[in-house]
């Protein structure tokens, strides 16, 4: 379909289409090769019989085009002409200029990012990609889709698999959500809602921030759902559950409970922070590829501890309004939900990002390692906080004139709270950075090879390239959406490319590769089909 410009009326033209330079057309007449570049005689003489022709240069950290390719489309051949012999085979027709050989594409390389797992040479070489069979122009938007790759994505029986089992979770836990709405509306009554509402302030400002920084490469609703739900419901429920059968057995061996000050500063961090983080090690063994890197952690981590949060806000809020009205109320709502609403969230994003630093290039038995020092450093901070808060507490017991007493918990609730806050939210920031320099780090592999041009990587590797790419394709019809694949297929091949690196996944690994080589192939193909045609 074609479009028609009135007067005055501008169309955002696409960039000129080229196709890569073939060393077997002569140059035009009256062109000289560039300077600096040999004439290549020797190329041209004839060979002994059985010699073979030499390959391409290997682009550094890319792959060596296979031998044997066919000849690419659009060379010409030639044809005899009448009156006129043909020179002997690898000898130039008489009067005609010599061909020289264009040099190779210079590879680029990209600056490694922080929290990232250094990549060396070594590691590109041995884990070399298969090039395309036409190598990419550097012009944006350009390149040939591979007609031999696969059109099912591998590993479908895995992930359909996979999606079952985290739709079950997530409808039990769904289900023990309603069993504890059951229960607060049977101990508060119609003031559950109320509390809820309260708690739901600092939840709602934790999950914009998160999905904030999810936004670069966005994990799975899916997986987003599941844990906000576990921090809510199953964490609580595990820790009340584990809580109970330790009062029991300290009961059985004549020990009457918990002394406060233990139980608050050992009990409670080792309970809470065991019950929540230990759906990051279900998520990272059983679907690595949505848990690459530490911001998948931080993420992931994050959303639990805002979910624990939740659920614990309405059960101190419900009982300060049972024991003190609105005044109790009041202030127990300034205090955990604006004063200090951060803290079960930057506690499980330790164990969250330790995780995730090593999800990246180790094997999987050291995943379970990396999430025990992430862990105890959630459970020191837990119990440094509930420590302080009780000795604060204590001492503000001689300075009852002064606001009650509770002068000194408000000043170190305030300060030690904006510290971990600051700290939790500045992590975020570097994080989603290094993300952003990880991705455009990888995808330096594909442009290196052939399969995207260095012009694409700094599209798909920037907040602005992106952008611009998403204004410039929503001109044609279907760009935008076509546009929106080729930035979400760069995430997956991001994961996919350090996942090869590292030696991850084997062979089945190579082929989900190649699969999403195709699909950004395909995608760009599609959206430049749709700028000629809208130009027309």
């Amino acid at each position: 379909m074609s479009a028609q410009n009135g007067p005055g009326s501008q169309r955002p033209q696409p960039p000129q289409v080229q196709g890569p330079p073939n060393p077997n057309v002569p140059p035009a007449q009256g062109q000289v090769p560039p300077q600096g570049q040999p004439q290549n005689h020797d190329r041209f003489r004839p060979r002994p019989q059985g010699s073979q022709q030499p390959t391409p240069q290997q682009a550094p950290g890319g792959p060596q085009l296979p031998q044997g390719q066919p000849q690419m489309q659009g060379q010409p051949q030639m044809q005899p002409v009448p009156g006129h012999p043909m020179p002997p085979q690898g000898q130039p027709m008489p009067g005609q200029p010599v061909m020289y050989a264009p040099p190779p594409a210079q590879a680029r390389v990209y600056a490694q990012p922080r929290f990232a797992p250094t990549v060396t040479q070594e590691m590109r070489i041995r884990a070399g990609m298969q090039a395309p069979q036409q190598v990419v122009t550097d012009t944006p938007w350009t390149g040939a889709v591979r007609k031999a790759q696969p059109e099912t994505e591998p590993d479908s029986t895995g992930n359909i698999v996979r999606l079952v089992a985290a739709i079950l979770v997530l409808v039990a836990l769904v289900g023990g959500l309603g069993l504890l709405a059951l229960l607060g509306g049977l101990s508060f009554g119609v003031r559950l809602f109320g509390l809820i509402g309260l708690a739901a302030i600092p939840l709602l400002a934790i999950i914009a921030y998160v999905l904030w920084l999810d936004r670069w490469k966005p994990q799975p609703k899916l997986l987003l759902g599941i844990c906000l739900l576990w921090g809510a419901v199953a964490s609580v429920i595990l820790t009340l559950g584990f809580s109970l059968v330790g009062d029991i057995a300290l009961y059985m061996v004549g020990i009457n409970g918990v002394p406060d000050v233990i139980g608050a500063v050992i009990q409670a961090p080792i309970l809470e922070e065991s019950t929540k983080t230990v759906l990051l090690l279900v998520i990272v063994l059983a679907a690595r590829r949505h848990f690459e890197g530490p911001l998948d952690g931080l993420v992931y981590g994050s959303l639990i501890g805002a979910g624990f949060a939740f659920t614990e806000n309405i059960l101190y809020l419900g009982q300060s309004w049972n024991d003190g009205e609105l005044p109790g109320l009041a202030v127990t709502f300034a205090m955990r939900c604006l004063g200090s609403p951060l803290l079960h969230t930057a506690f499980s994003t330790c164990a969250g990002v330790s995780i995730g630093l090593a999800a990246r290039k180790w094997p999987w038995w050291s995943l379970i390692l990396m999430w025990l020092p992430g862990l105890a450093l959630g459970m020191v901070l837990h119990g440094f906080w509930n420590a302080s808060m009780t000795l604060l507490g204590a001492f503000g017991q001689a300075t009852r004139n002064v606001m009650g007493g509770m002068l000194p918990q408000i000043i170190g609730l305030v300060v030690l709270s904006a510290i971990l806050s600051a700290a939790w939210v500045t992590l975020g920031l570097i994080l989603r950075r290094s993300e952003r320099m990880h991705t455009q780090n990888m995808l330096g592999d594909y442009a290196n090879s052939g399969w995207l041009t260095h012009a694409e990587v700094d599209m798909l590797g920037t907040w602005k390239g992106r952008k611009n790419g998403r204004d410039w394709a929503k001109s044609f019809p279907g760009g935008k959406e076509e546009m929106k694949t080729m930035i979400r297929t760069s995430g997956k091949l991001s994961t996919t490319r350090m996942r090869v690196l590292a030696g991850i996944g084997g062979e089945q690994e190579r082929k989900i590769e190649r699969a999403e080589l195709k699909q950004f192939s395909d995608a760009r193909e599609r959206l430049l089909a749709a700028s000629r045609q809208t130009v027309r």
